[in-house]
């Protein structure tokens, strides 16, 4: 077994009674229930908390969830989930899918009736969904790509190529070959930098940070108390290669297990501390990612607080504090997108939670060559000759476990009466009050706020459910962590964030979860290409009341150092 610093690795063999090993779908921590873990702090002399680990597994086409005690190596339970749905994709299952058609004769035929290299074809894996069907395979739906120019291959589809694999039996079990249409031209595609030709646009000319003191905060333990608990990303085309399209990027293809390694001074700051992050591969060995996270305080030119006093006579005078924050950040790449996950945490106690969506779009290869061409529509912008990109929202669903001084919290929803009804969304704690009798509590200040364009009985809705909602608010129970189902992969719906909150139960002064989503809808613009300048959407959780006064008040600035002019 291996701790590290962004989760857990257990190394056990576990054959079935034929000598036939597992797959390895999902490895983590079997976190403790919360009271337990509660009472252990209150006194950490006392009984040591049991450490297991949670595993799902795939055996004989079935999906084990399978609990194993860390000191004694014992399986305490194996149990066969007989839902809907299936667990999510490995990334070996993914890359023995994509070889798959190299060697399928229909194909090899198919490319050959376009022109097209073979050794150019790369293939990618997509999830179909759900649409009704009460029984269903584990499959994946497979499309290619071309890439005898720039390593851009989401910008340049082949299109009408469709392969349906069996991945239990890694397999093709279905192929289509329903249309020609030119694949997307190469040119103006580029953009990695050594690739690049002139002419060049302005250097951007930094500055570089220097901490005098050293590093301004230390590192203990591993304690998350948020985090993305899925992504749901619909596609708006109907049409028969497109209608399915619509990934849940957590439940689906694991969104943290596509975590990228971080580079210096590009990704972080010179300032950055990093830590390295460790997951299983399909046999359970342990698998190491460099750098995954970085942890820098930010000196962004932000003010903390500023007030100029200008109304007493001769006296005026000036009173600022720049601000200082703790940055904790990542950056997962799935599939054709790059999101860029920020934990920012300011002096004040505030926390802002930010996403940067960067990456590149996925394409849709058409015959148009300019809009003037377009009598129909066609769900997406033309960006490119033969080159659209379709419509499509992003929704990014938080898990927030606020224990606002305390556990026991209640979500209370201040109206505020004007000509418009509005209202403000906190987090208190009931049993707390400050100095003047306020209960002490967090306030939740949204951003980016998109409703869903499907209705709620379209499928794709149905298993999207919990975006329904930007806010939901449920009492902590350690078996609801993630929105949209432990078992995604055409799952029904029938076990998300909506089918919960039907029980009804109290959140008054309870132990409860703030669950928020941040939602934007994509219409795709050419600035958007080839690689999409980083877009930010996020929101805040700000102290309100839950100090006496403000706490950063006194807060001391940063030196100021004055270099020596360097030119000759």
């Amino acid at each position: 077994m291996l701790l590290g610093n962004a989760g857990l690795v257990l190394c056990v063999e576990y054959y079935n009674e034929d000598g036939v090993s597992i797959m390895w779908v999902t490895t983590g921590l079997d976190d403790p229930d919360k009271p337990t873990i509660l009472l252990w702090l209150s006194n950490p002399k006392s009984k040591p908390r049991p450490r297991r680990a949670f595993v799902i597994a795939r055996l004989d086409k079935q999906s084990h969830k399978i609990i194993v005690d860390l000191a004694t190596h014992a399986i305490l339970s194996d149990k066969v989930y007989n839902g809907h749905g299936y667990p999510l994709l490995t990334y070996e299952e993914q890359l023995g899918t994509m070889e798959l058609p190299q060697t399928y004769k229909p194909f090899i035929e198919s490319i050959e009736r376009r022109g097209l290299n073979l050794s150019e074809v790369v293939c990618s894996t997509f999830t179909i969904g759900w649409f009704g069907e009460l029984k269903s395979k584990r499959v994946l739906k497979v499309l290619c790509f071309y890439v005898d120019g720039p390593m851009n291959l989401y910008v340049r589809p082949v299109e009408g190529i469709t392969l349906v694999v069996d991945i239990d039996e890694m397999k093709i079990v279905e192929y289509y070959d329903m249309f020609i249409v030119p694949v997307p031209k190469a040119e103006e595609t580029e953009y990695k930098e050594s690739k690049l030709e002139s002419p060049f646009g302005p250097r951007l000319n930094g500055a570089t940070l220097v901490n005098l003191d050293g590093l301004g905060f230390k590192i203990h333990g591993h304690t998350v108390r948020g985090f993305i608990s899925e992504m749901f990303v619909p596609y708006m085309d109907p049409s028969e290669e497109w209608y399915y399209k619509s990934y849940f990027d957590s439940g689906e293809y694991g969104f943290g297990l596509f975590a990228v390694s971080l580079k210096h001074f590009a990704d972080c700051p010179a300032n950055a501390v990093f830590l390295d992050a460790y997951f299983s591969t399909n046999d359970g060995t342990p698998a190491k990612l460099s750098n995954a996270f970085f942890i820098f305080e930010n000196h962004a030119g932000n003010i903390m607080w500023h007030h100029t006093e200008s109304s007493i006579p001769r006296k005026v005078f000036t009173e600022v504090r720049p601000e200082v924050s703790l940055v904790v950040r990542m950056v997962a790449t799935v599939g054709n997108y790059d999101y860029i996950i920020d934990w920012e945490f300011k002096p004040s106690g505030s926390i802002k939670l930010g996403v940067g969506i960067s990456g590149v779009l996925e394409m849709k290869g058409v015959t148009y060559t300019h809009i003037d061409q377009i009598k129909k529509n066609v769900h997406g912008t033309l960006l490119l000759e033969n080159t659209i990109s379709v419509y499509h929202d992003h929704f990014l669903t938080y898990y927030l476990d606020l224990d606002v001084d305390g556990k026991a919290n209640s979500f209370v929803k201040n109206n505020l009466e004007a000509i418009k009804k509005q209202a403000e969304l906190v987090a208190v704690n009931p049993n707390k009050k400050t100095n003047v009798g306020n209960n002490v509590g967090y306030r939740l200040i949204p951003g980016s706020v998109a409703h869903p364009l499907m209705s709620y009985n379209d499928y794709l809705q149905i298993r999207g459910a919990f975006t329904n909602n930007h806010v939901w608010v449920t009492p902590y129970n350690k078996s609801e962590k993630w929105a949209g189902g432990l078992y995604v992969d055409q799952s029904h719906g029938d076990d998300t964030l909506a089918i919960w909150t039907l029980r009804n139960r109290k959140i008054e002064n309870k132990d409860m979860v703030l669950w928020y989503t941040i939602g934007f809808h994509h219409v795709p613009s050419q600035e958007d290409f080839p690689v999409m300048p980083t877009f930010g959407v996020g929101f805040e959780l700000r102290p309100t009341s839950f100090f006496d006064s403000n706490p950063v008040l006194k807060t001391r600035p940063p030196y100021i150092v004055h270099w020596p002019n360097c030119t000759n």
